[in-house]
């Protein structure tokens, strides 16, 4: 904010302008938008664990407990939103190229529930999930401009916490029915 006061962009600004520039290819920002649309309100995650409850029927309980925590880590970071209130970029030097549900922007919900189900579900799936779902996310919500880097970090930090929480959970009801 003293940065921004003294006219200059805060650093954080140039970085996320910098990689709008960098990324902004139509392929990439259909892309970005894509993951947006699929992560808005954790749905996709939530619906990725209910098909695998439905695929997996040995651990329908397993995968419906992992599909909830994806869910509850979108709740978390809505709830610190609202604490936090920390507003969205708004700056001529980032492009603001999906709608979003709220103006506020810390933590990234897509980023926490994105987070929570590539631990969860690598769990599950017995895959790391982690290094193919999360950096797409990540970089999606800032080629879109509706984050700040710290923004993504955080709520990466944040879902996996609460994926971690949640996969200790599973592995526990698991070892108990095994």
């Amino acid at each position: 904010m003293l940065e921004r006061r003294r006219g200059r962009r805060p650093r954080e600004l140039e970085l996320l302008a910098g990689v709008q520039r960098a990324l902004n290819k139509p392929s990439v920002v259909k892309a970005a938008r894509g993951l947006s649309h699929f992560g808005e309100h954790s749905a996709g995650w939530f619906a990725a664990g209910v098909i695998g409850a439905a695929v997996d029927r040995k651990r329908r309980k397993e995968w419906l407990t992992s599909a909830v925590g994806v869910v509850g880590a979108h709740a978390a970071s809505t709830v610190v939103k609202r604490v936090v209130r920390r507003p969205r970029p708004d700056d001529p030097s980032v492009q603001v190229l999906v709608g979003t549900p709220s103006k506020l922007s810390f933590p990234s919900s897509h980023a926490a529930s994105t987070t929570a189900a590539a631990v969860v579900y690598s769990e599950l799936t017995g895959r790391r999930l982690e290094p193919v779902l999360v950096p797409p996310m990540l970089a999606s919500r800032l080629v879109l401009g509706v984050h700040y880097p710290s923004d993504v970090l955080a709520g990466a930090a944040l879902g996996g916490v609460i994926g971690a929480l949640v996969r200790r959970k599973v592995r526990s009801r698991s070892d108990r029915a095994g």
